[in-house]
């Protein structure tokens, strides 16, 4: 069968989307993943903590600010700088890793680097394809990123901690270069064009439109979302460690095929979608429900096997949630001009939640337990059922 330019073009813009996206997500997930290795080597989990906690804060502020400036600037500069910035300062930390401020700082600031990317990157793809192939491409680059978890786990495998940062920051660079050649390429070839949206009013009247768009929903889903994919998902190495007794590098291990399993949720997630007619407030009031259930088993069902297989489920419904929101709505959101922008506030608001949720698990590993951390986190995507829930005549999705 014939492929269409719009097709290809597709393909193009995606692909490399999706390769600067997993870079991202290598970069973002090396800290969760070395954590053993540093907690062995005499840091404290509540020092390592506080540095992901400041990281995560700032990657969510830098949402809502690069969110804006994304609708604004082009997105070549926008994903180049941002992937250079953040290969600089991650290069840093293990440097000054002795210095917890500066290297508090100098973390939060690879955050707030690697938050110029999902923003622009959205709003890029959104403007320059057709709908179907959009959702393809946010598909695409949402797999890239759960394959950035497993791929920082196999580095933490064979070198050591402080080698893993430096080998991102060999990734990073890379792909800035690779990002700005390739869009200065697709620009000539009127591949990508900017802005082609605008708002169609201004002030109060974008705030309406997003409103009728269900942007309060959404919202919480991403603050639901955002604390099981993003905190729970960080703390995964430590609990193989510490609650069930496995070595490091064993933990390590175990957690890039948790990880692997993890990144196909998004495959899953549109496949149940289109199979319920392309339902998305069904997709994600399954999602949840099901994330209560192996959440749960996970509490009652000590057994290290099927222990690590029910709280790796939970996570992957729970994600099928969070699919919906990155892959369907966001994108969806298009005509009003605004997807860059909201796009950066729905992650501001997860990863705000998931700076709040990672200090507050460091502190609830000691003085609670595994057991009864276990308990939060079902009461986390019990609240995610109850915002899921019909509470009136359902909104036609946006294709």
């Amino acid at each position: 069968m014939k492929i269409s330019q719009s097709a290809k073009n597709a393909i193009c813009l995606g692909s490399l989307c999706s390769v600067a996206y997993f870079a991202v997500y290598i970069a973002r997930n090396i800290l969760s993943a070395v954590t053993p290795h540093m907690v062995a080597d005499g840091y404290t989990e509540e020092y390592i903590g506080s540095v992901s906690s400041l990281y995560l804060l700032f990657y969510a502020f830098g949402q809502l600010i690069n969110g804006a400036i994304g609708d604004k600037i082009k997105a070549k500069y926008m994903l180049s700088f941002g992937l250079f910035f953040a290969g600089v300062t991650n290069l840093l930390l293990p440097v000054i890793i002795e210095k917890p401020n500066a290297a508090m700082i100098v973390y939060g600031m690879t955050g707030f680097f690697l938050s110029m990317i999902y923003g622009p990157m959205t709003k890029v793809v959104s403007e320059n394809t057709e709908p179907i192939y959009a959702t393809r491409c946010s598909l695409g680059y949402t797999f890239s990123s759960l394959l950035g978890s497993p791929a920082a786990g196999i580095l933490a495998i064979f070198l050591s901690w402080q080698s893993v940062f430096y080998v991102s920051t060999g990734v990073l660079v890379l792909m800035a270069a690779s990002v700005f050649t390739c869009f200065t390429v697709f620009e000539r070839m009127k591949l990508v064009r900017y802005c082609q949206y605008k708002p169609k009013e201004k002030g109060a009247g974008n705030l309406k439109v997003l409103f009728e768009r269900q942007i309060v929903k959404f919202s919480l889903i991403s603050i639901l979302t955002g604390v099981i994919r993003t905190s729970v998902a960080f703390w995964l190495p430590t609990y193989f460690a510490q609650y069930h007794g496995f070595t490091t590098t064993e933990a390590a291990s175990i957690f890039t095929g948790a990880t692997l399993a993890i990144s196909m949720t998004s495959f899953i997630a549109v496949f149940i979608y289109e199979k319920l007619g392309h339902d998305m407030d069904k997709t994600i009031l399954i999602g949840f429900s099901a994330s209560v259930i192996f959440f749960t088993l996970t509490y009652f069902i000590k057994t290290p096997v099927m222990n690590i297989i029910f709280i790796v489920i939970a996570i992957m419904c729970s994600n099928m949630a969070a699919t919906m929101l990155w892959s369907r709505y966001c994108p969806s959101l298009r005509d009003t001009g605004l997807v860059s922008s909201a796009t950066g506030f729905l992650d501001f608001l997860s990863y705000t939640a998931s700076s709040i949720a990672n200090k507050a698990f460091a502190a609830a590993i000691t003085s609670i337990g595994w057991s009864n951390l276990i308990l939060v986190w079902i009461g986390i995507v019990l609240l995610g059922v109850i915002v899921a829930l019909p509470y009136r005549r359902r909104v036609q999705n946006v294709a």
